[in-house]
């Protein structure tokens, strides 16, 4: 029978209950006559805290709170792909049905349609020995994903008979297994996990191969990680929401989990619009055929957003499970310390740093530490790849949600206010961003790319951070004073700002760039500044130097050489080796 108890005080999405009503800590219970969903957040022998998942008002002292013995969990089985859920994993395709516009309080749905039949094959026979992990059946879930039927974590056993391949629900039993202890027990294609737990692994790698996003900024000069994690800390209007899109669009990721967490109801419709829109370009089908979108807008309760973030990483563990790779876009982690904030304001804890719960920091590190590349339970290899925007107030990185989070991410990519006004994007700044996977990553470039890329890219941000030197000089006397040696340095730094790191998402080859072309293109620029190096060493002024269109030339690279001619860039060499010997010739 299950566990009741009686509210005694209510403050917004904070219940409270006299005495101990024999829950246990992070179960799941039913508030008030509406059945709404909450979570046991505090226990004492006087009295239970709850928090609600959901709107508040009109419930009152006395109505009954039950338990469902089960802590938070979420479904895991074939149909979460293409779907969009709110903050606990309830479809909203189906909550529209129901209540039309509007969410209903205390609406109840099933998190997967329990009606729709998947064409299913078994891949396991009577006699096998399974553990958890162990793929029993396969379900072309989408055309683009074959969802992995698996055993769970927890259960181990030998198979007693297994159904025929054909149709089956998502509740049918399609095996049959002795456990370890002699019981019998049914296995369907479903699993409940609880939300706060990891998922187990047999093995963590470290970082050994990048995440390809086809952004240049981001591939060359701060790459991260299959299994890393990043931030993209900026302000209000830099581009998060859009770099975000841009990743999500044309990463290696087999699978993209994006979690709107506290976004404006607007943003969140036009990702929800955009989304549906969008075609994949590695299959031609519709990008929601790899896409879950978890949908917990700023005007929702605020305990379920914080509840978001833990059901999308759940969602991506379970089919890392099944040796995918799977990229979550998190906008945005500052959303949900928000959240954080005013659950502990309602619980009276003592606030720490701008009001902040003193555990922000282990909040944060608890997230992002469950990223990574790992060898699943079966032996395949998957990984959780953790991209968190942050929203900083007035774009100032020195507050408390990005401090912290740059403690626990190995990628920061800083978007610059400056960069957006001046419509340069991404307006990733290559003065604040790093990455520490540069070292991990480096043989991966040396065998896939060429084993001069770490080297070219290091030359690429040297010039960019000389740059940034000399501007200071230039701004307070001016640039005519600079020797032509750095006035040079000028010049190629605006090449590489103009033509390599920013990017035009609206033109088909600039969109998403190979990271062959992007080598290219690098050793081109840095071809074209030893060229001008040897002719300024030789008495030739900067002017001259300005009077052949070869730079313009070479900042239209990223225009007009097509992705798949790479071959077209030893011309460029050549036009820069003609412009070289012109300039000596005409001034012997």
């Amino acid at each position: 029978m299950a566990k009741t108890g009686i509210i005694y005080g209510i403050n917004g999405p904070i219940v409270y209950l006299k005495g101990d009503a024999g829950f246990t800590m992070n179960e799941m219970v039913y508030v008030g006559r509406e059945n709404l969903v909450g979570e046991v957040i505090g226990l004492t022998s006087r009295g239970t805290t709850i928090q609600v998942y959901e709107e508040t008002t009109g419930l009152k002292p006395g109505e009954t709170v039950t338990g469902t013995g089960a802590p938070v969990s979420v479904t895991l089985a074939p149909g979460i792909l293409t779907n969009i859920f709110d903050g606990i994993e309830r479809p909203l395709s189906e909550i529209a049905k129901t209540s039309g516009a509007y969410i209903n309080r205390g609406v109840s749905v099933d998190s997967l349609d329990t009606s729709r039949k998947w064409k299913t094959h078994m891949t396991v026979k009577k006699g096998d020995r399974v553990f958890g992990g162990t793929i029993i059946a396969e379900v072309p879930e989408t055309p683009a994903i074959v969802h992995k039927v698996m055993v769970p974590p927890d259960k181990e056993g030998y198979v007693l008979s297994v159904a025929e391949d054909g149709e089956y629900t998502i509740n049918d039993p399609l095996v049959t297994i002795q456990t370890m202890d002699g019981r019998e027990e049914a296995l369907t294609m479903t699993q409940k996990w609880p939300i706060r737990m990891a998922r187990p692994t047999a093995k963590r790698f470290p970082a050994s191969q990048p995440l390809i996003t086809g952004q240049r900024i981001l591939d060359t000069l701060f790459p991260l990680a299959k299994g890393g994690t990043a931030a993209i800390p900026g302000g209000f209007g830099t581009g998060k929401t859009m770099t975000q899109h841009q990743i999500a669009k044309w990463s290696d990721a087999n699978i993209i989990i994006y979690i709107g967490c506290g976004e404006r109801g607007n943003e969140m419709t036009q990702v929800l619009e955009e989304f549906s829109e969008l075609i994949d370009p590695k299959t031609g089908n519709p990008l929601m055929d790899r896409t879950t979108l978890i949908a917990n807008t700023s005007n929702m309760p605020v305990a379920a957003r914080e509840a978001s973030l833990y059901a999308g990483l759940t969602l991506a563990e379970y089919y890392r499970d099944m040796g995918y790779h799977v990229a979550i876009m998190a906008d945005s982690t500052s959303r949900w310390a928000e959240a954080l904030r005013e659950l502990s304001g309602r619980l009276e804890e003592m606030p720490a740093e701008e009001g902040f719960p003193a555990y922000l920091a282990s909040k944060l590190s608890a997230f992002y530490e469950r990223a990574g590349m790992m060898q699943n339970l079966n032996g395949t290899e998957g990984s959780v790849t953790i991209i968190g925007a942050v929203s900083p107030q007035g774009g100032d990185f020195s507050e408390p949600v990005t401090q912290n989070t740059k403690r626990f991410v190995r990628c920061f990519w800083g978007l610059d206010k400056s960069l957006a006004y001046a419509r340069h994007f991404p307006a990733i700044s290559w003065l604040t961003s790093y990455s520490e996977y540069l070292n991990d990553l480096g043989p991966w470039y040396t065998e896939q790319v060429d084993k001069r890329f770490v080297d070219y890219r290091n030359r690429i941000v040297y010039l960019l951070s000389q740059e940034s030197s000399l501007m200071e000089i230039v701004k307070l006397i001016g640039g005519d004073v600079l020797p032509d040696d750095q006035k040079l340095i000028l010049e190629i730094a605006k090449v590489i700002r103009v033509g390599f790191l920013q990017q035009n998402a609206f033109h088909k080859d600039d969109t998403c760039v190979p990271m062959e072309k992007q080598f290219k293109m690098m050793e081109v620029i840095l071809h074209l500044y030893k060229k001008s190096r040897s002719l300024i060493s030789m008495g030739m002024p900067m002017s001259v130097l300005k009077e052949d269109p070869i730079f313009d030339k070479v900042i239209a690279i990223k225009y007009d050489v097509p992705n798949d001619r790479p071959d077209m860039f030893e011309d460029y060499k050549k036009q820069i080796d003609r412009f070289y010997d012109a300039v000596v010739e005409r001034n012997a």
